[in-house]
């Protein structure tokens, strides 16, 4: 299990855009299962959908994300790279994320094609499916994506 301040010391993203809280299993470059746990008191509930709260899926995707970049760098972060998500495959948003539920997301390794990865990605509530989909990524210099 890798708690809060370990994924503070592997990941690059933080609060408020930090997605992944816990990770409960990892097989490094292969898989891990982590949670994320959906509070009222996240900024983006203020205006998706007042009354009526759903976490966006471009979010729920941004979680998928992350737990795959742990995959990548469950040693620690290589300060020089990042990975960059190319590509989102066949994502279903089945059922609506709310505050009060618990993602438990799965991620899987699936191919290697030259510098992309992808990754089957499945995120649950309650033993029930709420999303999947395939994330593809690549690894670039940090200062190549700031260079015009």
């Amino acid at each position: 299990m890798i708690l809060i301040n370990e994924i503070n010391e592997k990941i690059k993203q933080r609060p408020p855009f930090q997605m992944i809280e816990r990770v409960l299993e990892i097989t490094p470059n292969e898989s891990a299962r982590g949670i994320k746990c959906v509070s009222i008191n996240e900024p983006y509930f203020m205006g998706h959908f007042p009354n009526a709260p759903i976490m966006p899926g471009v979010l729920i995707v941004e979680a998928c994300a992350q737990l795959s970049s742990l995959v990548f760098e469950c040693d620690g972060t290589d300060e020089n790279y990042i990975y960059v998500l190319l590509k989102v495959d066949n994502f279903k948003f089945i059922k609506p994320v709310i505050p009060g539920d618990v993602l438990d997301i799965t991620v899987v390794k699936s191919k290697i094609t030259g510098p992309l990865t992808s990754f089957d990605c499945k995120v649950m509530v309650d033993n029930t499916v709420y999303s999947k989909g395939t994330l593809t990524f690549t690894k670039v210099l940090k200062d190549s994506i700031y260079q015009r």
